[in-house]
């Protein structure tokens, strides 16, 4: 399942986060702050709940919850190959060592949870009344988006590519829809150059968690 997609009537309000990494407490206290409804209103993320922060595992309870919908970022992908067996020293090196000091229930209901990130989509497709807005965890490796369009899947989850040419002095605009939300690069600020969105400010880093309202 690559695209995954989302009616706006379906919800009062919709927000998104950047990448959480495992900051609960400090995604809690936002969505209190906002008079988050659980009831009414959908929370969607640009992937990487988990490593680095303190709260992987609360981070992961999110995918309990009806009112959240994520993409799979690079750090659910090196969980997921390091479950079964392949480059497990990359994840530990890169955060994943919360998860190898667990024993017993906890261990398990860890492992229960990652193996769920294998069914995150790569990309939320979002249709607003007006506006199409879609949601990937590092870039739309495209110059113009389609809905299940075939594209290189390894570059939506890892690539940096168009960022760089961003900082380079290059435009980055997406044709085929209104506005994409990324995170995976963590910056000092939201950055926002024609109708793309970085969203990671590096909470786990002492910065802050970026939330936006979408409607």
């Amino acid at each position: 399942m690559h695209y995954h997609y989302l009616n706006g009537e379906n919800w009062d309000r919709i927000w998104i986060v950047g990448d959480l990494h495992g900051c609960r407490r400090e995604l809690d206290a936002l969505l209190l702050r906002h008079q988050f409804n659980p009831q009414q209103d959908l929370l969607l993320c640009t992937g990487d709940l988990i490593d680095r922060g303190e709260e992987s595992e609360g981070c992961l309870a999110l995918l309990d919850e009806p009112w959240f919908r994520c993409v799979r970022g690079n750090h659910e992908e090196m969980a997921l190959s390091a479950l079964q067996g392949h480059e497990v020293a990359l994840w530990q090196m890169n955060g994943g060592d919360w998860f190898w000091q667990l024993r017993g229930a906890a261990l398990i209901n860890a492992r229960h949870a990652l193996q769920r990130c294998r069914e995150l989509p790569l990309i939320l497709h979002l249709q607003l009344e007006q506006r199409i807005i879609v949601v990937a965890h590092a870039d739309y490796p495209s110059a113009r988006y389609g809905w299940e369009k075939a594209l290189n899947w390894q570059d939506v989850v890892w690539s940096r590519r168009r960022l760089q040419a961003i900082a380079s002095g290059q435009r980055g605009a997406i044709e085929g829809a209104d506005a994409f939300y990324f995170g995976h690069t963590p910056l000092q600020q939201p950055l926002e150059v024609d109708n793309l969105h970085y969203i990671d400010t590096g909470a786990v880093f002492g910065n802050h968690l970026t939330l936006m309202q979408l409607q």
